[in-house]
């Protein structure tokens, strides 16, 4: 299969640009000593995304709706939550969600 110049430097331009402002950061700011207070506000980012995508995944939207909550997604949640919070070990949660969901589907 043969590929174009043109897509090779788009690939390459798309890597490049996913790539700088992925790394650049880490690079200025391992020279740096940051204050207490922007270490703490910066430990919540993670916490923030994974907190946008759970609920993101657990609504439905259609154009010109209210969403609705998708029923399976927050079946498997509930489980994996409970597990996240007796076991705090990640592998546990993952395994309970992966099982949660291919039991409500293979039930539904």
């Amino acid at each position: 299969m043969a590929i174009s110049t043109y897509t090779l430097l788009v690939i390459l331009g798309c890597g490049l640009v996913t790539f700088i402002p992925r790394i650049l950061p880490f690079i200025f700011v391992r020279k740096l000593q940051l204050p207490d207070i922007m270490i703490r506000y910066l430990s919540y980012v993670p916490l923030c995304i994974l907190t946008a995508l759970f609920v993101q995944s657990l609504l439905i939207t259609r154009t010109n709706d209210f969403p609705t909550i998708n029923i399976e997604n927050l079946l498997a949640s509930l489980p994996t939550i409970l597990t996240a919070i007796l076991t705090k070990n990640l592998m546990w949660i993952v395994i309970v969600g992966i099982i949660s969901m291919a039991l409500i589907r293979f039930i539904a």
